[in-house]
């Protein structure tokens, strides 16, 4: 039975209604931030994996050399799948009915689950066992396959497995799902299935894979994500260090892999490098304990599934294509960007209340939904620090992407409110007029002085206490409230009390400057004795003068940009050269024009046909 589908519907924005099972928890953003905050134990764990997982993570990245190089690699490979997308999925689709598997396109995900749950349904599966997959959580599909009659579902990984057992409790992080629980409360959970040991991680990690073991024997179904599905040999990639994936697809007669429509690579050798990249960037080792290609069972062969499915989602990720959020969809779910935020140290996974947390899920759940209606907050839980987009290994600009939602939000959909946006024009208008921002500097002492408090208030007594850090003024007081939309910043932080009018920056500066020009005796002596300065400085610029930051001189068409030069191209990947990897090239084998068009994915020039990939 082949129910391959492919049209070009599924690469634009049909309306249909995408990412339905996103949200959870308390839909209100403040009530959810309040209950993680509340989790003292959940913070501490969370706090104390990211600085563990930051030393594990760039000891391995070190290891490899020139970090960098294998980045621009990594982004080349996933912008060259994501460009040709139609191609790829074609070709891989292809190769997997010629292995004898069967593929399914699903725009949504409810057309996702309804496949699923109608296949459970036909192959009279019973007991279906499921390693780690975030897509899978994204459809929301346990809980339609909890509704079947007789089906029961076991978690295979052992975070996931633990979650499952405290009423299916959602995860906390992309790939440490069960971060916020600790011995104690594992070992309460595993009690329901007959454990009486002690909360030893060891004694409870020896009980699971008993429980485990025997789900294993009995399965009749198997449903697991895709780390990478590889096109051009019509196979999937997945990647554990629990050997769960594994025992899973040996032992269980049918398989279904669940995967989202961007989790392609050309060949096996973009494999092994995506590989490296994301174990690297998620757990800070060489490699997993276990890495397999998964097709279907071969006749020759003594285990592996005999009927094999590939369920390809979309579920709202056309809806990034041709945007400037399609670099999104080169995210390989590694978690690294969660690793070194700062919002997610302190809110944790769930604050975010959506299936991806951290700072892709704060670009992608709206992606994903389609709109802004349950996900508005989480672009706004961002410093913009930019550690994200640093850390990212297939260079995902994350913070950019975030500061874009914000744009769409308040310019293109007027989604901020009334007092807000009031606040905002006024401050709009007297910081773009030089007179009213000069008044505003001149009175900002006097009028922040009424509100201003010096010390820390102690909790227990009340009482005022000195600060601990040294201000940075000389009077060492601070604002701890401020009205309207000023009011987030001094929930969270401490505002020091602007400078007197007289000891500000602009002030000293003034000051400074008529004392050198008096001191060089006038101001044509000081500019000459200036420039004989910058005349000695190899590094200055040939044809320097005195800057003038004026509109007028920021005409359009008086800025000139010099082009890079095969001199200035700066070489990023030197050493992978050098190692025999060189820069990515498409060797894969490619879908023709004719045979693309036939599928109707390949009209008209927006369309790139095999030839043009070839000449790219």
């Amino acid at each position: 039975m082949s129910t391959t589908q492919m049209d070009d519907t599924m690469f634009k924005r049909t309306g249909k209604s995408t990412g339905t099972m996103l949200q959870y928890g308390d839909k209100n953003f403040v009530n959810r931030v309040n209950q993680s905050k509340a989790d003292k134990f959940a913070r501490g764990a969370i706090t104390s994996a990211q600085d563990a997982q930051w030393i594990k993570r760039e000891t391995a990245r070190a290891e490899l050399g020139n970090w960098e190089g294998w980045r621009d690699l990594s982004e080349q490979i996933r912008q060259q799948v994501i460009r040709y997308l139609p191609d790829y999925l074609e070709e891989f689709s292809n190769n997997v009915e010629k292995r004898g598997g069967h593929v399914f396109f699903a725009q949504t995900d409810i057309e996702a689950r309804d496949f699923i749950t109608d296949l459970v349904k036909k192959k009279k599966a019973h007991n279906i066992v499921k390693p780690k997959s975030m897509v899978t959580s994204e459809i929301g599909l346990d809980k339609a396959l909890l509704k079947i009659p007789g089906v029961k579902v076991t978690e295979t990984d052992l975070a996931e497995f633990i979650l499952e057992l405290d009423d299916w409790d959602e995860p906390s992080h992309l790939v440490f799902p069960a971060l916020h629980k600790n011995r104690d409360q594992v070992q309460k959970l595993f009690a329901k299935l007959g454990y009486t040991g002690d909360n030893d991680p060891q004694h409870e990690a020896r009980f699971s894979r008993k429980v485990l073991r025997e789900r294993f024997l009995e399965s009749d179904m198997s449903i697991t994500g895709c780390n990478f599905a590889v096109a051009d040999q019509g196979m999937v990639n997945i990647v554990t260090n629990e050997g769960n994936a594994d025992l899973s697809m040996a032992i269980a007669p049918t398989q279904v892999v669940v995967m989202g429509m961007e989790r392609l690579v050309p060949t096996l050798k973009e494999a092994e490098t995506m590989d490296n990249m994301l174990v690297r960037s998620a757990v800070g080792t060489k490699l997993t304990s276990y890495c397999s290609f998964v097709s279907p069972k071969l006749p020759d062969e003594a285990d592996g599934p005999e009927d094999f499915y590939v369920v390809i989602v979309d579920n709202g990720r056309s809806n990034a294509l041709g945007t400037e959020f399609e670099p999104i969809l080169q995210c390989i779910r590694c978690a690294s960007c969660l690793n070194v935020c700062p919002i997610y140290r302190n809110i944790g996974g769930k604050g975010y209340g959506s299936v991806y947390p951290g700072p892709i899920g704060a670009v992608l759940s709206p992606l994903l939904q389609g709109d802004y209606d349950e996900f508005h907050d989480l672009p706004y839980a961002c410093s913009l620090c930019s550690a994200c987009t640093a850390t990212c290994p297939v260079k995902i600009p994350l913070h950019e992407l975030i500061l874009k939602h914000r744009e769409i939000m308040m310019n293109d959909k007027h989604m901020g409110d009334l007092i807000a946006d009031t606040v905002m024009k006024v401050v709009g208008i007297g910081t773009g007029h030089s007179s009213l921002f000069r008044t505003a500097l001149t009175f900002d002492h006097v009028a922040m002085n009424t509100i201003a408090k010096k010390g820390v208030k102690n909790p227990a007594t009340g009482s005022r206490v000195p600060d601990t850090a040294k201000n940075l003024n000389e009077n060492g007081k601070h604002e701890e409230w401020m009205p309207f939309v000023f009011g987030g910043w001094t929930k969270v932080r401490d505002l020091p009390e602007p400078p007197a009018h007289s000891k500000n920056f602009r002030t000293w500066f003034n000051q400074r400057k008529k004392a050198q020009i008096a001191k060089a005796g006038g101001a044509g002596a000081f500019h000459k004795a200036q420039a004989s300065i910058l005349a000695k400085n190899p590094n200055a610029p040939k044809d320097f003068g005195t800057y003038d930051n004026s509109v007028s001189t920021r005409k359009v068409g008086k800025e000139q940009t010099t082009p890079l030069s095969e001199a200035t191209v700066p070489v990023a990947l030197g050493s992978i050269e050098e190692a025999g990897v060189g820069h990515y090239s498409d060797h894969s084998s490619h879908t023709s024009h004719e045979n693309a068009v036939r599928h109707g994915i390949a009209t008209g020039p927006a369309a790139n046909s095999a030839d043009n990939r070839k000449k790219d």
